[in-house]
């Protein structure tokens, strides 16, 4: 079973000559389509996200800002419309319904088809396209309601906005791949959470050219081992798909054969079924947008898909014991000084 929270943001929130379209959810939702699914796909609408449920993770004078501003530019990189607030809401509310709705099945694999993205946001800030952080408050609530939550940020740029919600919280783990040096500028080895979390953040970043072998040897070799000693109840994807070599935004060289092998390998860190909520991030050349959620959200329900295939032999090997050793030595300097 598919559940899909949406779509979100195919209608709204639009500025046609902006990277970050409306365009983009279409193609994410026809990537889901060509899964062919029938009746084991359910679309979910967005439930209406109050500002104590954003305010989990928001400052709340940031929302009642972001409520109230005028059309234009947020920054260089991020606009508003007469409808972001409204979309930016729906946004989150899409991730909550689609949790909701895995909670009730017991079973299946969720996908959050919305947009504006928000693994950028900040608790006081939008940037980077993004105006509310969706997996930030999805994993905030669940953490409320006791469970230890995983969020993986395959994204091919930084979650800045996610790693600082969840610096000092011994509820959520965060792991991300990225591409290094890019923006946001954040996400280095030595930066593995505060006092209260030494650890529960764990960054990997990777040079241009990053193909998929890379990717999952970090996820396999890095990655699993913390996801083991934290024992998620629940696992969240930040699942931007700009690491695929036609993204006009960055230069990892992934194919959509990738991402289905990265789906593989964080699908099994779920405990149980209906468990793994997969959050639409980043994705800017829409045919490969198209293809890459296909083929993740394929390899996660074992649905017939034939994606691209895996890509190997790019530069960044030689990157995974230099982080391994990074992250180990940064976690004893901050238990140290704990």
């Amino acid at each position: 079973m598919l559940v899909v929270g949406g779509p979100v943001g195919a209608d709204g929130h639009a500025r046609a000559d902006h990277p970050e379209r409306p365009a983009r959810v279409a193609a994410a939702m026809a990537g889901v389509h060509d899964l062919a699914l029938g009746d084991q796909l359910r679309l979910v609408a967005p439930v209406d996200v109050d500002l104590a449920t954003l305010a989990l993770v928001h400052d709340r004078g940031y929302l009642e800002k972001l409520a109230a501003s005028p059309p234009g530019q947020l920054d260089a990189d991020t606009y508003l419309t007469p409808s972001s607030w409204e979309a930016a809401r729906r946004a989150a509310g899409a991730g909550l319904a689609a949790v909701a709705e895995l909670e009730r099945l017991g079973t299946g694999v969720a996908f959050v088809a919305a947009r504006p993205p928000g693994h950028h946001a900040l608790a006081d800030r939008g940037m980077g396209f993004c105006l509310v952080n969706n997996v930030a408050v999805a994993a905030a609530t669940l953490a409320a309601r006791g469970e230890r939550v995983l969020v993986v940020d395959w994204d091919v740029h930084h979650g800045n906005g996610t790693q600082a919600i969840f610096w000092n919280d011994p509820r959520v783990l965060y792991v991300s791949t990225h591409q290094w040096p890019l923006y946001p500028g954040t996400g280095r080895p030595q930066e593995v959470g505060g006092a209260q979390a030494p650890g529960l953040t764990l960054n990997v970043p990777l040079p241009p050219g990053t193909t998929g072998d890379v990717v999952r040897r970090a996820y396999e070799e890095l990655a699993a081992p913390v996801v083991a000693g934290f024992g998620p109840t629940w696992v969240l994807v930040s699942a931007g798909f700009d690491g695929h070599r036609a993204d006009p935004l960055a230069d990892f060289a992934l194919s959509a054969g990738d991402f289905a092998e990265l789906a593989r390998i964080v699908g099994h860190f779920a405990p149980a079924p209906g468990r793994v909520a997969v959050f639409l991030e980043g994705g800017y050349d829409l045919r490969a947008l198209r293809g890459s959620v296909e083929a993740t959200l394929g390899a996660l329900l074992g649905a017939r898909c034939e994606p691209e295939l895996p890509t190997s032999g790019g530069p960044g090997m030689d990157v995974i014991e230099t982080v391994r050793e990074g992250y180990a030595e940064s976690v004893d300097r901050v238990r140290a000084l704990a």
